[in-house]
Parts: C-alpha cells; sequence; structure tokens
C-alpha cells in the first residue's frame, strides 16, 4: 500500500457517513436553532446561548469540512476471496502475544480515520502496524518505540 492513501474499511466508511449525516441532518439543525434563538434575546455580546451556539456551530461545520473531505479521498479496502489468510492485510484481525509479557492482545489493522483504544483497531501507518503487514502466523514481530523494544508473536490471523 503506498503512502499517502486514505484507506478504509467499509465499516469505518459506514461510520463516518453516519456521522456526517448526524451533523447534517440534526445536531447543525438543531444549534442554528438555538442561535437563532438567542439571536431574537437582544444583548448578544453577554448571552452565553449565543456565543456557545455560535461556538459549536463553527466545530460542527469543521467537523463537517473534515468528514467529507475524508470520504471523497477514501480507498475502501475489502477482502476478498483470493486474500491468502495466512498472512496479515489491512483490514486482518489478529491475535498477539507480547512475549515478555505473555499477555495475549487481540488488534485490527485498520485506516488512519477509524482506529479506536476501545475495540483495538490499530492504523496501518503505525509502528506496530507497519511490522505486522505481510507477516503470518507464528511470525515475531519486533518494535521499537520510543526505545523500548518489544516482541510478539502471531497467533491468529482472520478477515
Amino acid at each position: 500500500m503506498p503512502k499517502g492513501n486514505n484507506y478504509i474499511t467499509l465499516e469505518g466508511f459506514k461510520r463516518l457517513q453516519a456521522e456526517l449525516s448526524n451533523l447534517i441532518k440534526h445536531e447543525r439543525p438543531n444549534i442554528v436553532e438555538i442561535v437563532s434563538w438567542a439571536a431574537g434575546n437582544g444583548d448578544r455580546s453577554e448571552n452565553g446561548d449565543y456565543i456557545y451556539g455560535k461556538k459549536k456551530l463553527r466545530q460542527i461545520d469543521s467537523r463537517i469540512k473534515f468528514l467529507t473531505n475524508i470520504i471523497e479521498d477514501a480507498d475502501i479496502v475489502q477482502p476478498n476471496e483470493k486474500i491468502n489468510t495466512e498472512k496479515v492485510f489491512f483490514g486482518a484481525y489478529i491475535n498477539l502475544i507480547q512475549d515478555q509479557k505473555e499477555k495475549s492482545l487481540n488488534l485490527r489493522i485498520v485506516g488512519q480515520h477509524e482506529t479506536t483504544h476501545e475495540k483495538h483497531y490499530i492504523s496501518w501507518v503505525s509502528p506496530l502496524g507497519k511490522s505486522l503487514l505481510g507477516r503470518e502466523k507464528k511470525e515475531m514481530v519486533s518494535i521499537d518505540i520510543n526505545g523500548i523494544h518489544t516482541n510478539y508473536t502471531i497467533i491468529n490471523i482472520d478477515y
């Protein structure tokens, strides 16, 4: 995968579309309504609803622009039947063992804009993500992050 591309899973793409739709159809109109109401209440310089509403509106508009750009530039990657399921590619679910701690770790390699700590989704351009791509089951991966050396062994790969 060439650097700079906006790779994303289909699920991640749908989540971004849903967030954009919610902002445009629900959140933004609600804030516009509050700002309009607050503007009609007189002095805007001391009107907390108006000041907060305008700030919130700028944040929503900024997020809408950001999501629109990401969605327009997205390159959706879906595993196909011909993929070698014994190797780690974009979208893979991986079970690893951290050698020093013998601690199991479940990850999924996803696009930069769909990473989450809660689901253990890591970006394909992260140090660990880069080092896992193309590797096979039972293969050891070594990474150095901020001077800390860690070894992982790939236990399972799923798509």
